[in-house]
């Protein structure tokens, strides 16, 4: 917490000594993709809409509107390219239709542990790819890592998955890379937001789901439908939320309101991971007294699923020259940082 406080005072200092004064006053609406309830994954968007109003004295003062108070969640990459809204804040993953290669930003199935990817992004170019990411397909917007979860839960289901069979013909509400992986195995695979979840599942439009971390899926009320809560989440190792700013928005800041968006996205990113790690254990271990059977997929399972997954990413990396160039990248900070990895932590059952 000293040092989440130390970053954006620092950040503060900055906006006072350079003459936040005089800066243009900025106006920001900000829809979200997450209820701000939803600890980790929307709760960040709230806490630095406060903190960039506070910290700036005013010159730069964020609202946020809740999912569907404004804009649709699916629609907020285009509504602050085109400038109907000043930012946005979202998983940017929703996207990958539009902009093939951004799910590699959002959660990459089989992929880096979240602190190996801010490693990536932070100091292996993730950060400038992006840009340019949303830049070649035409989005003028600037894109600033804002949040950060762990794994998700691997889903929700009215069976157990032993093989991959069992996925063959299920209707599953599935996101990002993942999704290919299981139509590939002949998902029916659809996508809808968070706050449809619960009834398309209470009425079968849906067989199964996943969504999030355990915190989340609770206030979901996913476990009073279904019973079977399937781990680990191999589809999303980490998922990552951004906030995006449309471009000639950004470009209006002054040097001391960029770096308190800066610094705010940095902490929120912090704050983000540690609400969720601190939350889901204590989740997961009530799940049994509500009936809910954690169950893990068998690890042959899982290996069979990293083979597919490796086809979807090559696959997609032969479509598009900017799914290519960000997955090369990734893969070789992966080969020196699993040096690392596996040498340096501690075993978990130690």
């Amino acid at each position: 917490m000293k040092l989440l406080k130390a970053l954006t005072g620092i950040a503060g200092a900055i906006a006072l000594t350079t003459g936040s004064a005089v800066a243009e006053d900025l106006r920001w609406k900000l829809p979200v993709a997450f209820a701000t309830n939803l600890p980790g994954l929307g709760s960040p968007a709230a806490w630095v809409a406060d903190n960039l109003t506070t910290a700036s004295g005013g010159s730069l003062q964020v609202r946020v509107y809740e999912p569907g108070k404004l804009v649709p969640p699916f629609d907020i990459l285009q509504s602050v390219s085109d400038g109907k809204v000043e930012a946005g804040y979202t998983w940017i993953g929703y996207d990958q239709g539009k902009v093939p290669a951004i799910p590699l930003f959002a959660a990459v199935p089989f992929g880096m542990k979240p602190w190996a990817y801010t490693a990536w992004y932070y100091y292996g170019g993730g950060h400038e790819m992006l840009q340019e990411v949303y830049a070649n397909k035409g989005f003028d917007v600037h894109a600033q890592l804002c949040g950060i979860i762990g794994p998700e839960t691997a889903g929700w289901y009215a069976e157990p998955i032993k093989t991959l069979e069992d996925y063959k013909g299920l209707k599953i509400r599935f996101a990002g890379l993942g999704g290919k992986v299981l139509e590939k195995l002949g998902a029916s695979v659809t996508m809808m937001p968070g706050g449809e979840l619960y009834q398309a599942l209470e009425k079968g439009t849906i067989d199964a789901t996943e969504f999030s971390m355990p915190a989340i899926d609770q206030i979901l009320g996913f476990n009073q439908v279904v019973k079977y809560n399937l781990f680990p989440g191999w589809h999303q190792q980490f998922t990552a939320q951004y906030m995006l700013i449309n471009k000639d928005e950004w470009n209006r800041t002054t040097d001391a309101q960029k770096a308190l968006v800066e610094a705010s996205c940095t902490a929120a990113t912090t704050r983000g991971l540690a609400e969720g790690e601190y939350k889901n254990g204590k989740v997961l271990a009530e799940f049994q007294d509500k009936g809910v059977q954690a169950d893990q997929i068998p690890r042959d399972v899982l290996k069979q699923l990293q083979e597919v997954t490796e086809q979807v990413l090559e696959e997609e990396a032969s479509k598009d020259a900017d799914f290519k160039r960000v997955y090369e990248s990734q893969n070789e900070f992966m080969e020196t940082y699993k040096v690392w990895d596996s040498r340096a932590y501690v075993p978990t059952d130690l």
